[in-house]
């Protein structure tokens, strides 16, 4: 007779010869259930046929067996991105053997692997901004007829533009709270279809906005969209943060993010973690996978706050670290989410309006008196300022080095201002409204209302950074945002009659719309 032997609830049966671990079981999961429920130890005395019918289980009918595909765990997730990403990495280095002319048909194995071996460091130093592409020097002298040309256009002003990874599409939002998703090719553009049934916004997450936000809840402010190009987000007077399908445009979810106007967006490079910037001074960080999930009554109450800044915030920027760089008129504050520490930097005189990333440890601010300056973790005032980077009366732009003894860091001012220029019109126009850089290179670019866009070549060590003018770029009208596609090959404004967060100057003659200036590389 059989013996039969006690079982303990989730652990494995022992026998007199040998333990029956679960790890090391092999038979399928109907059959071993049927044996826990018989309770009788069977000797494992596989034979051939045995392995055959056990290996056999995955054929779906042949049996008549059930099978259940497990879901994709996180490591298997992982794995799979790797992969996907060193495929893609092979077919880089596939691509520069065929461009080498010196590369040997019969490359071997080995040279193939150092191949791969030197774009992922390559990629990795440009990443964290040890190594930036040479760009800025390739860029050549634009002819006459080389100029910006309205790409798409827009009934008022352009508040934001974001390109997609690739840099084949476009996405841009005006004051009106028109959103378009374009070609960069062609200029053809689909217009964002608001939800007319406020029903239906209310069940993606939307709250009643109050007060003043009432009347303009579809004045958009900020755009951004996600690394992977599935998720576009935007946000302005209505206090919510929308998120949108960038492949299909429509609304999946509306997050009452602000008490106030949500006024910047910046997506973390290769994640779907967004943080928000607004006028009631708060930094917030959402997930944007853990927001779609939740519904009005399982909704997130954790607290996505960061830090407070001291008024409201203009701007905002990430890359693919944990640290998030933003500013209001009086300070700039770089935030690293992970240590909970902050770098803060004050401007000696002016207020400051825009700011972006050059690389995790340097960045460009502008301000409202037309100065661009350049900073650096290590200090808290600026290693360089370029005053008058954008007067309006640009007749004799003349480099004037002033006297770098009156001054803690290096001051350089950018032609004079004549006194027409003192109006409040000249210098609603020289206010600096938009920087913005070519993302792991060394060019950059700063818009303002004064006529033109100009372009900045970085250069120096990683040790000393500095930045010097390169040229100007004819364009009328404010230039509220700007950006640059990761070739450096052509950049896209965003302009407007009226400044972005604003209407206290106007330009008559000025163009609302999407404008693309092409860059001739050597």
């Amino acid at each position: 007779m059989k013996k039969k032997v006690f079982t303990p609830k989730g652990g494995a049966r022992k026998s007199k010869r040998f333990s029956r671990d679960r790890f090391f079981i092999t038979e399928s999961k109907k059959r071993r259930r049927k044996i826990e429920n018989d309770g009788d130890v069977i000797d494992s005395g596989d034979s051939e046929e045995d392995y055959e019918l056990l290996g056999s289980h995955s054929d779906k009918g042949q049996y008549g067996l059930e099978v259940e595909e497990e879901a994709e765990t996180a490591g298997e997730k992982m794995r799979r991105l790797a992969m996907a990403y060193l495929e893609n990495i092979w077919r880089i280095a596939a691509k520069e053997k065929e461009n080498d002319e010196d590369g040997s048909e019969t490359e071997g194995e080995i040279k193939i692997n150092s191949r791969v071996s030197r774009i992922l460091q390559r990629q990795q130093l440009e990443r964290t901004g040890r190594v930036r592409r040479a760009i800025a020097s390739r860029v050549q002298m634009p002819e006459t007829t080389d100029k910006f040309q309205i790409l798409v256009n827009h009934r008022e002003s352009v508040t934001a533009v974001a390109l997609s990874e690739d840099d084949s599409k476009g996405f841009s939002a005006s004051k009106d709270g028109t959103i378009l998703h374009w070609d960069v090719d062609s200029g053809k553009g689909e217009k964002y279809q608001w939800p007319r049934d406020q029903g239906v916004m209310v069940n993606h997450g939307a709250k009643d906005p109050k007060g003043s936000a009432l009347r303009h809840s579809r004045h958009v402010l900020a755009l951004a969209v996600s690394s992977d190009g599935r998720y576009l987000a935007s946000g302005g007077l209505d206090r919510h943060i929308h998120l949108w399908d960038a492949r299909t445009r429509q609304h999946i979810k509306a997050i009452s993010a602000h008490s106030g106007p949500v006024s910047c967006l910046a997506f973390r490079q290769g994640t779907s973690e967004i943080f928000s910037g607004s006028f009631d001074r708060k930094i917030k960080m959402w997930n944007i996978e853990n927001e779609l999930l939740s519904t009005a009554e399982n909704e997130d109450r954790g607290n996505h706050e960061l830090f407070r800044h001291s008024s409201k915030v203009s701007t905002i920027d990430c890359l693919r670290g944990e640290r998030v760089l933003s500013v209001c008129p009086h300070r700039m504050l770089l935030h690293k989410a992970k240590m909970q520490t902050q770098f803060l930097a004050r401007p000696a005189s002016s207020a400051l309006e825009c700011c972006c990333f050059i690389s995790e440890d340097e960045f460009l601010s502008g301000s409202d008196n037309g100065s661009v300056a350049l900073w650096s973790i290590l200090r808290e005032e600026p290693v360089q300022i370029f005053k008058n980077a954008h007067t309006l009366w640009a007749a004799n732009q003349n480099l004037e080095q002033k006297d770098t003894e009156k001054f803690p860091y290096s001051c350089i001012e950018i032609g004079e201002q004549s006194s027409e220029s003192s109006s409040f019109q000249s210098a609603c126009s020289s206010w600096v409204n938009s920087v913005t850089v070519c993302r792991s290179s060394d060019l950059a670019a700063s818009g303002a209302g004064n006529g033109f866009v100009r372009l900045w070549a970085i250069n120096g060590s990683e040790t000393r950074v500095m930045i010097q003018p390169l040229l100007e770029l004819p364009l009328v009208g404010f230039v509220n945002s700007l950006a640059f596609a990761k070739s450096g090959q052509f950049l896209v404004a965003g302009v407007g009659q009226e400044p972005r967060l604003g209407r206290w100057g106007r330009i008559q003659s000025a163009q609302n719309g999407i404008a693309l200036h092409s860059l001739k590389l050597s």
